[in-house]
C-alpha cells in the first residue's frame, strides 16, 4: 500500500494547485460576466476585474479562457478610453471658459507648453513640463487640476531667468572639469553632472556648516531644464549642447530632454563652453 499511497499523494500534489487556479478563474469569470452583462460598461470595476481575471488565467491552460480574457480586455480598454474622452471633454470645457485651449487626445493632453497625462484606471493625472513631472499624480478633479495648472504656470511658464544663471552655469561646468584628473575631450561634460554641481554651488555657508534637509536650498531639475530653455530663447549662447545617443536618452542620469513645445524636443547629454 505504500506504493499506492505515494502515487495518490503525487496525483494530489499535482491536481490541487490546478484546482485552486480553476476555482480562482471561475470566481473572476463570474465577476467579469456580471459586468459584461450590464447595459452600460462601467470602466473602473471592469479594469479591477480584468486584473484578477488575467492573474487567474495565467495559472490555467485553457484556450476558451484565453479567448474570453482577451475579449474582456478589449472591452475594458474601450470603456476606459470612452471614460477618458468624457473626462477630457469636461476638462476642455473648463479651460475654454477661461479662454484657454486644450489640445491632444487622451491619455495625453496639452495646455500651452504644459502636458497633462491621464491615468484613467487610477483616476489620476499628472502635469509635466517636457519629460519632467511637475506634480505627483493627482485625483481627476477638475478643480484640483485647474489649481495645479495655475500653480505651474506661475512656477514654470512665467518663470523669469535670473541674470546670474549663465555665469553660474559656466562656473558649474568649470568646477565639474576641475574635479577631474584629466580635462574631458573637447571640454564636454555630462549635463546632469553640471546640474548637480550647479545645485551644490547654490548652497549657503549655513548648509556647508550644518548639512541637512532643512538647510539645503532646492533647485529642482525641472527648473534647470526651464532655465536652459529660457537662456537658449534669448539667442546666441556661449555654450553648446550635445545631442544624446539612444542609450543616453534612455537614462535620466545621462541626459535631459529640453522641450521646444509641449510634446516636441530633444535629449541632450553634454554641455561645452566656448
Amino acid at each position: 500500500m505504500e506504493e499506492v499511497l505515494a502515487q495518490l499523494q503525487t496525483a494530489q500534489a499535482e491536481i490541487e494547485p490546478q484546482f485552486k487556479n480553476y476555482r480562482l478563474a471561475v470566481s473572476a469569470l463570474k465577476t467579469a460576466v456580471r459586468l459584461a452583462g450590464e447595459e452600460k460598461a462601467d470602466a473602473l470595476p471592469m479594469q479591477k476585474a480584468l486584473v484578477k481575471l488575467e492573474t487567474a488565467a495565467a495559472g490555467v491552460n485553457n484556450g476558451s479562457l484565453d479567448t474570453a480574457v482577451a475579449a474582456f480586455a478589449a472591452a475594458t480598454q474601450t470603456a476606459l478610453d470612452n471614460l477618458a474622452y468624457d473626462f477630457a471633454k469636461d476638462l476642455r470645457d473648463e479651460f475654454a471658459k477661461r479662454g484657454e485651449t486644450v489640445d491632444g487626445r487622451p491619455p495625453t493632453l496639452t495646455v500651452s507648453m504644459l502636458t497633462f497625462k491621464i491615468d484613467i484606471a487610477a483616476r489620476k493625472g499628472q502635469w509635466l513640463y517636457g519629460k519632467e513631472p511637475l506634480t505627483r499624480p493627482i485625483p481627476l478633479s477638475l478643480t484640483g487640476i485647474l489649481k495645479a495648472y495655475d500653480q505651474q504656470v506661475k512656477r514654470i511658464v512665467n518663470r523669469q531667468l535670473d541674470d546670474k544663471f549663465l555665469p553660474d552655469l559656466q562656473k558649474a561646468w568649470q568646477d565639474t572639469i576641475d574635479k577631474r584628473k584629466q580635462r574631458p575631450s573637447g571640454g564636454r561634460v555630462n549635463l546632469v553632472e553640471v546640474y548637480s554641481q550647479f545645485t551644490l554651488n547654490q548652497q549657503s555657508a549655513r548648509f556647508w556648516n550644518q548639512p541637512s534637509r532643512s538647510t539645503f536650498k532646492d533647485y529642482d531639475r525641472v527648473l534647470f531644464v526651464r532655465d536652459l530653455v529660457l537662456i537658449q530663447e534669448q539667442g546666441d549662447t556661449p555654450f553648446r549642447l550635445g545631442v544624446a545617443t539612444k542609450s543616453q536618452a534612455e537614462q535620466a542620469s545621462r541626459s535631459m530632454w529640453l522641450p521646444k513645445t509641449a510634446l516636441d524636443g530633444d535629449y541632450y547629454s553634454d554641455i561645452t563652453f566656448d
